[in-house]
């Protein structure tokens, strides 16, 4: 098997559009960047402890109400139970709905998959706002462009 480099991600072009598929992830989703970024990480290593996910958060901005939040919103669920004897702690892991947004996102960022355009699956197309108008413009854009 043949291992990636720089050069094979450049080229697949993933990141071309990150930002726009993010603010379109956290805006339908009633998250903020932080939360996004921390549960794509939290994914990559699967299962958790709340420590794992302390050490995940170093790098984000503080925010003491994240880790019940995400719990009860449904983003992170209980994989195992502690039993306070031979068990320890909870062991973690995110939710099939943290796992569908997450692949929707790298669909999307592969080209298999467009972003939204409706009014009801993508709130920002409303255009209520502004700053709504110029990424509606940014998600057609992304839409139009084959080589992501």
């Amino acid at each position: 098997m043949r291992s990636l480099d720089a050069n094979d991600i450049k080229e697949l072009n993933l990141l071309k559009h990150y930002r726009i598929i993010r603010k379109w992830a956290c805006r339908n989703n009633e998250l903020n960047d932080a939360d996004l970024e921390l549960l794509i990480y939290l994914d990559c290593i699967e299962f958790f402890t709340k420590q794992d996910f302390k050490d995940g958060s170093y790098s984000y901005s503080w925010d003491n109400r994240r880790w019940n939040r995400l719990l009860k919103q449904g983003w992170i669920v209980v994989w195992r139970e502690r039993n306070r004897t031979t068990q320890k702690y909870h062991i973690y892991k995110t939710s099939f709905k943290c796992k569908h947004l997450i692949k929707q996102m790298y669909r999307i960022m592969l080209g298999e998959e467009d972003l939204p355009i409706s009014h009801h699956r993508n709130s920002i197309m409303k255009g209520k706002t502004y700053t709504d108008k110029v990424l509606s413009k940014s998600i057609l854009n992304v839409n139009k462009d084959k080589n992501r």
